[in-house]
């Protein structure tokens, strides 16, 4: 990929202002209720607007193999804190570049260390679609009638079975809500 591409999009000006976020020392157990509640696959951990980590489901899942009770277990002590950034004035085509290469879906935007906003793939998807091939981490698109074997749904982020629903790459459950809710 060339490093010199740009499409005249500023992650500030597709970033999510409104992300969901905690205390770094929030437990597990009220982390994943928030997360439920707010349907979000992470939470940003932050203190006086600085930056601690992300708790992602992968974290979760890894605590639950070996944690007894997530209640007892503080977010801070399973997240990911090696953590790839973002500025708000980058091109979308330097975040996806930066997502490709640490195989991230998501981006903390900051601004001298201060977290000011939240880019995800499905931000950047539903401005500029066509970067979806960039964006699946080398995925391999094989197309078996309506369906693509394996990608990340435009509309919830998961890794699943994808079906082309009207140019949208959407999964079983994304293209049945679709179908439910449009004519």
């Amino acid at each position: 990929m060339k490093d010199d591409i740009k499409l005249g999009i500023k992650v500030g000006d597709v970033m999510t202002r409104n992300y969901t976020h905690s205390a770094p020392d929030i437990s597990v157990l009220a982390a994943v209720n928030l997360m439920v509640k707010k349907r979000v696959g992470s939470l940003i951990l932050e203190e006086n607007g600085v930056l601690k980590g992300i708790l992602t489901e992968k974290d979760i899942m890894w605590a639950l193999t070996k944690k007894n009770d997530l209640s007892k277990v503080k977010a801070k002590d399973i997240c990911t804190r090696k953590i790839t950034t973002i500025r708000p004035s980058a091109d979308i085509y330097e975040a996806v570049r930066l997502m490709k290469k640490a195989k991230f879906r998501r981006l903390p935007v900051v601004i001298k260390k201060k977290i000011i906003g939240y880019l995800t793939l499905k931000d950047i998807l539903r401005i500029q679609p066509e970067l979806f091939e960039i964006a699946r981490y080398g995925y391999e698109k094989k197309e078996v009638g309506k369906m693509i074997v394996e990608g990340i749904c435009e509309k919830c982020e998961r890794l699943d079975l994808l079906y082309n629903k009207r140019g949208r790459m959407l999964c079983s459950e994304c293209e049945e809500s679709v179908s439910h809710n449009v004519e």
